[in-house]
């Protein structure tokens, strides 16, 4: 351990240390202070005493020589800038303020616009397709006219052909002595006429019967004879009654259309006992089915 004495030696020693250190910072400083208190020259006093003295700086001119650093306290350049710039923020949020309000105008605008576009567009295919069911109606009514049209024409058609016949073919039925009994020759002739007629619709067997007889004898002979003819196509071959038109027309004269006989006489005299068929058939039927085939 360190005596006493020791200590106090350390200690006055470092005491001496600091005391040499102050008196050598005192004499680097006392010449410093000497120098910037001593006056000016005096062949510079005159010149300053003829001079007016400036007048005091306003607070803006002090504020603009500060400088970007500042003179004084090198914090003052945030509150110079802060002034500096504050005018230009106030003026930059106004704008921005203003800018932000016509990008919403804008905006809105445009919204708008795009919502009568849609609209308008809603309005047009609305009707477009309004217009494309009118077509189609139209179409279908035309159709539809044409369809009746047609079907007037053809109901017209119908009923003008109700009566209308012409002749498919014919037969003569020969007789001897005038008597009504049919020769196998006459019978084979109405066989055939039968056959043609099978299955058909909308024909009649238009049937004359001529006898040399004069008055009613004639006529009462010929009657026999279409009678002996309707009888044999009625039970041998089933043709309808109702399809049979029969006449009796005794010696009456015959008109000539054979076109062989002399051209000034126009018609001729019973001289035999015969029958006269004619197939007539109606136009309609003539549609639907195959017409009766000749003999």
């Amino acid at each position: 351990m360190k005596t006493k004495t020791e200590i106090l030696g350390s200690y006055s020693h470092s005491n001496a240390g600091r005391l040499g250190i102050f008196l050598l910072a005192s004499a680097v400083a006392i010449p410093a202070l000497a120098q910037q208190a001593q006056p000016a020259a005096p062949q510079d006093a005159p010149a300053a005493q003829s001079q007016p003295p400036a007048p005091p700086a306003s607070a803006s001119q002090s504020n603009s020589k500060e400088g970007f650093w500042g003179r004084v306290n090198p914090m003052a350049r945030k509150k110079w800038v802060r002034r500096q710039t504050d005018p230009i923020n106030d003026r930059l949020n106004e704008l921005d303020g203003l800018a932000a309000k016509n990008a919403q105008a804008i905006q809105d605008v445009d919204a708008r616009a795009q919502a009568g576009i849609k609209q308008a567009q809603s309005a047009a295919d609305a009707a477009n397709q309004t217009a494309t069911a009118a077509g189609a109606q139209a179409q279908q009514a035309s159709t539809t006219a044409q369809g009746a049209a047609g079907h007037v024409d053809q109901i017209n058609g119908t009923v003008n052909g109700l009566d209308a016949y012409h002749q498919v073919t014919e037969a003569e039925i020969k007789f001897r002595n005038g008597s009504p009994i049919l020769t196998q020759d006459a019978k084979d002739q109405l066989d055939t006429l039968a056959k043609s007629v099978d299955g058909q619709h909308g024909y009649i067997l238009e049937v004359e019967a001529h006898a040399p007889g004069a008055g009613s004898a004639g006529i009462q002979s010929s009657q026999r004879l279409a009678e002996a003819v309707n009888r044999y196509l009625v039970t041998e071959h089933n043709i309808p009654v109702y399809r049979l038109h029969a006449v009796a027309l005794g010696n009456a004269v015959i008109a000539d259309t054979t076109g062989t006989s002399d051209p000034n006489a126009k018609s001729m005299r019973v001289k035999t006992s015969s029958v006269h068929i004619r197939l007539m058939e109606n136009s309609l039927a003539a549609q639907a089915t195959a017409p009766p085939q000749g003999l």
